[in-house]
């Protein structure tokens, strides 16, 4: 659905009853959720946009945005979870394993095909046809893809595996991915039980099997050394694209990659020699698992406080000014504390032992280096900063963190947004050819102003055109002629001064800008460059909207801007498409907002205020009469 890109409708802030319909479809969607996990899954206070698309087959699909990243999306009234999602909750669905080099089919609009399906000795989970489902790969149980069940389970075991099985809604590396942060999917390995089945191990059945003895392990140990010897057999996967046959040839589902899982067969070995170690020298196994999953839950806690703080202090040391104060806690959290997360960690504040936001603020309240007021009911707002404070002062960033210097931080701050570079130039048309041929230059040629004057001086003089009796006059030759004059002037006008004849040439010259991207190779266009426009427009009950224009001229991404204005400016932002064109968009703000727009394109994205239309049109700030 989302292998080829879509086109946005609108983008605005959820609504508190379209979040309680959400929140009720999702419960409907998944029964099985409890009260503490939907309350993570649609957020009461956190942002969360409602993005309306419609896919490259014009179907109506709607998104919802936490966090930049969409976490469900709703087709048909279904509502559907997104890799993000599962990747949070990858139990949240039954799933099916597919190999690694299937991947890459799915996310080009493939369906998964029942030979590509790995079969566990555990056997296949029980589904009905229409069921969601989402589909893993053999090294990883993070999902990969979501789509729906094509035929039960019993089916698909008495067709011997053939035909298709997964319809493909949504994947990894996809266009709604892409529409993301487009992070890449954490490592969650599978769970390998009796037989090198891979699957997922209750608390009860670990505890049965460590109570089984050394005799099971040993025995386990043998059988992993005969999964060890045995030889893959990939065969036909068996895809289905659009276009694509389906008669595929069937493969062994049961077979798995030795040499992809060796390195982890071998490290479950070493685990359950060392466990049975443990057991030789009379330790209770109970009381060890015990003892282990507590310190590794420790551990894994304790490092997530210790990333959340060092994020903290990093964001309030070189990220919040006094000016950005009161600073509202989500957006605290979202602009400024994620950002400062080391390349290749995830901070995930569910995960540390604070679990919210507001239970870490309230201990940094503790030791006096924020202070957080609730400004408005249930907004809660940090509203002062003890930068002086000992913990802040003596904080150095890790050199995993940046690669920066310190000190420099607030400077790479500044050096973000480079500013795109405009020149205008002007193209010689088929008409003018004889005037410009002299210099070797064809239809289309770009030139400045200075060289336009440069090339046409050069001419007259080599033409010996200067009047003899007036040096500030050119006398007109049969090429002048046809080039300059109106076919009224032809028989009148015999010589013109120089002004005039710059003028005449420049204004036959036809008028084409460059536009330079940082990073990027020049863009020429024709004709002048359009500034963004900024209009204010009256609505119903005398409410005012600001409407913001021709941000693709400026290679601005309007959603990023929408993203922005909501945090800035306070006020609801949509996005929609200007009537009459096909890929241009335009916003719709709130309010009068022309002073935040016009500080975030000037300030930001270093657009010039020369190239913006509209900013007269800011609220006047004297003083009412009364």
């Amino acid at each position: 659905m989302f292998a080829k890109p879509f086109r946005v409708k609108s983008s605005s802030a959820i609504k508190g009853s379209d979040r309680r319909k959400l929140r009720a479809d999702v419960q409907s969607a998944f029964p099985s959720v409890s009260s503490e996990k939907l309350s993570h899954l649609v957020p009461n206070k956190e942002e969360l946009n409602v993005v309306k698309l419609y896919s490259h087959k014009g179907k109506a699909v709607t998104a919802y945005v936490l966090n930049k990243n969409p976490i469900f999306f709703e087709v048909d009234k279904q509502i559907y979870p997104t890799v993000y999602t599962l990747w949070s909750y990858p139990d949240l669905v039954a799933a099916f394993t597919t190999w690694p080099a299937v991947l890459t089919k799915l996310a080009g609009g493939a369906d998964l095909m029942l030979p590509g399906v790995v079969v566990p000795p555990s056997g296949l989970p029980e589904v009905q046809q229409g069921d969601l489902c989402a589909v893993n790969l053999v090294e990883n149980r993070a999902p990969v893809a979501v789509g729906l069940v094509t035929i039960p389970t019993a089916e698909m075991i008495a067709a011997d595996m053939k035909g298709k099985g997964v319809i493909t809604l949504h994947t990894y590396l996809d266009e709604l991915w892409a529409f993301g942060e487009k992070t890449s999917p954490p490592v969650i390995p599978h769970v390998y039980c009796e037989s090198g089945e891979t699957g997922h191990q209750t608390e009860e059945e670990e505890d049965e099997e460590n109570e089984e003895g050394t005799d099971d392990i040993k025995h386990v140990t043998a059988e992993l050394d005969s999964i060890e010897n045995d030889t893959a057999d990939m065969g036909s996967l068996g895809f289905n694209v659009e276009n694509e046959s389906e008669h595929a040839s069937s493969a062994t589902g049961q077979t798995h990659d030795s040499k992809a899982h060796g390195s982890e067969i071998v490290d479950l070995k070493e685990i359950i020699k060392d466990t049975g170690n443990d057991q030789d020298t009379g330790n209770d196994q109970d009381t060890g698992n015990d003892q282990d999953s507590t310190e590794i839950t420790g551990t894994v806690q304790e490092q997530m406080d210790e990333l959340l703080l060092q994020c903290s202090l990093h964001a309030l040391k070189f990220k919040v000014k006094k000016a950005d104060l009161p600073l509202l806690t989500s957006t605290f959290l979202k602009v400024h504390v994620y950002p400062c997360c080391p390349e290749g960690q995830q901070l995930d504040i569910k995960k540390s032992s604070y679990k919210k936001l507001s239970k870490f603020l309230q201990t940094m309240q503790q030791r006096q280096i924020v202070q957080v007021k609730e400004l408005s009911k249930g907004v809660e707002s940090i509203t002062a900063v003890s930068w002086k404070h000992a913990d802040l002062r003596s904080f150095r960033v890790p050199e995993t963190a940046t690669g920066e210097d310190p000190v420099k931080m607030d400077r790479v701050r500044d050096t973000t947004c480079q500013p795109l570079e405009i020149k205008s130039f002007y193209s010689v048309p088929s008409k003018l050819i004889p005037l410009f041929e002299h210099a070797s230059l064809k239809k289309g040629a770009t030139l400045s102003n200075a060289d336009v004057r440069s090339i046409i001086t050069t001419y007259v003089k080599s033409n010996e055109l200067i009047d003899d009796y007036n040096k500030n006059y050119v006398v007109i030759n049969p090429i002048l002629c046809d080039c300059l004059l109106e076919k009224s002037e032809h028989h009148t006008i015999a010589k013109l001064t120089w002004d005039d004849l710059f003028t005449r040439c420049l204004k036959r010259l036809q008028e084409c800008h460059q536009v330079t991207f940082p990073g990027q190779n020049p863009v020429v266009r024709k004709g002048g460059i359009k500034p963004i426009n900024i209009d204010v427009a009256q609505r119903s009950s005398n409410k005012k909207v600001t409407i913001v224009s021709n941000l693709e001229a400026f290679g601005l991404d309007p959603q990023s801007l929408v993203n922005a204005l909501q945090q800035k400016a306070q006020a609801s932002v949509t996005m929609h498409q200007v009537p009459g064109t096909k890929d241009k968009m335009a916003l719709q703000v709130q309010g009068n907002q022309v002073n935040h727009i016009a500080k975030l394109l000037t300030e930001e994205y270093r657009i010039p205020a020369k190239y913006i239309a509209g900013l007269d049109k800011a609220p006047k700030t004297g003083k009412k009469k009364r």
